[in-house]
């Protein structure tokens, strides 16, 4: 007898909605440089940068070009017309105090504003500024770190006791014999285990053990602590061209305590300040000179990553485009992100990898090695593909 196939494994489900369009909000209590680094990554001056707490009240949104090596080189080869990166729609929300989960200050609407967007910067002030005044009285990036944690996970318990609450009531009547009444108790137990995950294990929901039908649970509740978190540590500007900061080892420490794998970045508001207005040569140089880069770029990149997202490249004489899809995504829906129609209507997809055309140098080339792939509606995307995309009338 042949021997068994072995079980394909089961594709794990993405925390977070099911959209290619995606938004990070910019997080963090008052004072801690949020509107300021909303403005130098969006190169605005949307996000009001005061010196006292809630100058931003309504969100500011802005969409990010995400710098992509492999976008400027097809720009190169296919010199188009037009160039279209992929971006990251970034959102300034207003400061978070301590209380912000039973309403104090602005809490409940920066609470909903919170739970609008699908990933967070995590914005920590470990600078000391006499002229900026802290919402806490002195400079703790730890004590920030709990704060935010703590109030995101009570408004995540009260969301998710109420929940509780209103299925256990249409639950007394259940049966055990309907699919739907199954259904309904395995729903109760999933909410059960997500309010023992926030109160007895002290985890944000992010950071639990769950199946792809507890995931769909988790992912209909939109809960705060579910968003992924990338936490970006503001520092003086001295302090980020030598490398050293006093709290930079106890807040990795406190991240590998509370949330491991999370990512940190240092970077310096300060100094992108200075960068932002000066011309690309005299950014060049001011970096050579002072042995430091910008963080920008690498934090635009987490945030993308951050959320699960992926690109794949449109290329021709007339457009380079980098389209945004999520990891995960199947051909016909990567093509519905240019046109409902290609995905209505798909027929197949012919694709190139990124790293071929670049080896090969040219799309005939690829062809002629064999590397131009026709690809049906189970294929899934992966970062860097090239595709050309055939619909049907």
């Amino acid at each position: 007898m042949p021997p068994k196939k072995a079980a394909a494994q089961e594709k794990k489900v993405l925390l977070g909605r099911p959209s290619n369009n995606l938004k990070i909000g910019i997080v963090g209590l008052p004072n801690v440089g949020k509107s300021s680094f909303f403005n130098v990554l969006s190169k605005t001056d949307l996000g009001i940068a005061r010196n006292y707490p809630y100058a931003t009240i309504d969100p500011e949104e802005a969409r990010i070009p995400v710098p992509d090596e492999r976008f400027d080189w097809l720009c190169d080869l296919y010199k188009p017309a037009s160039r279209v990166p992929a971006h990251l729609t970034c959102i300034d929300i207003a400061g978070l105090t301590a209380g912000a989960s039973t309403g104090v200050g602005l809490g409940n609407a920066f609470l909903s504003h919170v739970r609008a967007v699908d990933g967070i910067f995590q914005v920590v002030r470990a600078f000391d500024d006499a002229e900026v005044t802290h919402v806490e009285g002195d400079v703790d990036p730890l004590r920030d770190m709990e704060i935010i944690q703590t109030e995101l996970r009570l408004k995540d318990i009260e969301w998710v006791e109420k929940h509780l609450e209103g299925l256990k009531k249409t639950g007394r009547s259940l049966g055990s014999t309907s699919l739907a009444d199954k259904a309904k108790k395995e729903e109760i137990a999933t909410v059960e285990k997500i309010l023992k995950t926030l109160t007895v294990d002290q985890k944000d929901v992010r950071k639990g053990e769950w199946t792809n039908k507890e995931i769909d649970v988790v992912n209909s509740l939109q809960l705060l602590t579910a968003k992924p978190v990338v936490y970006l540590v503001n520092l003086s500007e001295k302090d980020y061209i030598r490398k050293k900061n006093k709290w930079l080892p106890k807040i990795k420490a406190w991240v590998d305590e509370h949330n491991p794998g999370d990512p940190i970045i240092p970077f310096s508001v300060a100094l992108e300040e200075r960068l932002v207005n000066m011309s690309d040569e005299e950014r060049e140089e001011e970096q050579k000179k002072i042995g430091a880069q910008s963080a920008l770029t690498k934090i635009t990149q987490a945030g993308y990553a951050a959320l699960d997202l992926i690109r794949y490249f449109t290329c021709g004489p007339d457009e380079v485009r980098a389209w945004t899809i999520r990891r995960g995504t199947k051909a016909p829906q990567a093509a519905g992100v240019i046109h409902s129609d290609f995905e209505n209507k798909f027929v197949c997809g012919e694709i190139m990898s990124y790293e071929d055309l670049r080896e090969y140098g040219s799309e005939s080339a690829v062809k002629a090695a064999g590397k131009l792939r026709q690809q049906g509606k189970p294929y899934e995307m992966v970062d860097g593909d090239i595709a050309y995309w055939k619909a049907g009338a």
